[in-house]
C-alpha cells in the first residue's frame, strides 16, 4: 500500500517524476548504490525521528539526508532545538506507513514535518526511496525541498 500511496501522491504534485525499479533491492545505501549505479552519497536517505528537548520537543519528524552521512549529536540538536531519536521500525510504520528500508518524505499517512539536511545540496540529483525496498526516483534536491521540505538543517556529518 505504501508504494502506492506514493504513486498517487506524485501523480498530484509531481507527475514527471518517474519511479526507478531497478530489479534489485534498494533498503539500504550500499544495495540502492550498487541497484541504481551511483555513488553512496547520491543516496538519499530518510531518517524517521523524535526530537526530545526544548524547541520541537516531543515532534516527530522526518529528515532527508545522503546516503554516506550521519546524523551529528552536536549539529542535530542545534539545528533541531533538541535531542533526535530514531523511530523503531514498528513506529517508523505506524507513522509514515512505509517500512523501514523504503522510508521516504512521499504519500505519507500521518502529515509530518520535512526536513532536509544541507550535505544534499552536494550532487545536482539525488535518489530517494520511492515507498518500496525495491523502487527509488531521481529529483534535483532543490526539488525536493521545494515538494516536501520545511528548509534546510545543519544536522548531519560526512563519514
Amino acid at each position: 500500500m505504501a508504494h502506492e500511496d506514493v504513486l498517487n501522491w506524485l501523480a498530484a504534485r509531481a507527475p514527471d517524476l518517474a519511479v526507478i525499479t531497478p530489479g534489485a533491492s534498494t533498503a539500504t545505501v550500499a544495495e540502492a548504490a550498487a541497484a541504481l549505479e551511483v555513488e553512496p552519497g547520491r543516496i538519499a536517505k530518510t531518517l524517521a525521528m523524535r526530537v526530545a528537548g526544548p524547541g520541537l520537543a516531543g515532534d516527530v519528524l522526518l529528515l532527508v539526508t545522503r546516503g554516506d552521512a550521519r546524523l551529528d549529536n552536536q549539529k542535530a540538536r542545534a539545528a533541531l532545538g533538541g535531542k533526535p531519536r530514531l523511530l523503531d521500525p514498528d513506529e517508523t510504520l505506524a507513522l509514515t506507513g512505509h517500512t523501514v528500508g523504503g522510508v521516504c518524505p512521499f504519500g505519507l499517512k500521518t502529515p509530518l514535518p520535512v526536513w532536509l539536511d544541507v550535505s544534499l545540496r552536494g550532487y545536482a540529483t539525488v535518489f530517494p526511496a520511492a515507498g518500496s525496498r525495491e523502487t527509488s526516483l531521481e529529483i534535483a534536491p532543490e526539488r525536493l525541498a521545494a515538494l516536501v521540505g520545511l528548509g534546510w538543517v545543519d544536522a548531519c556529518k560526512l563519514v
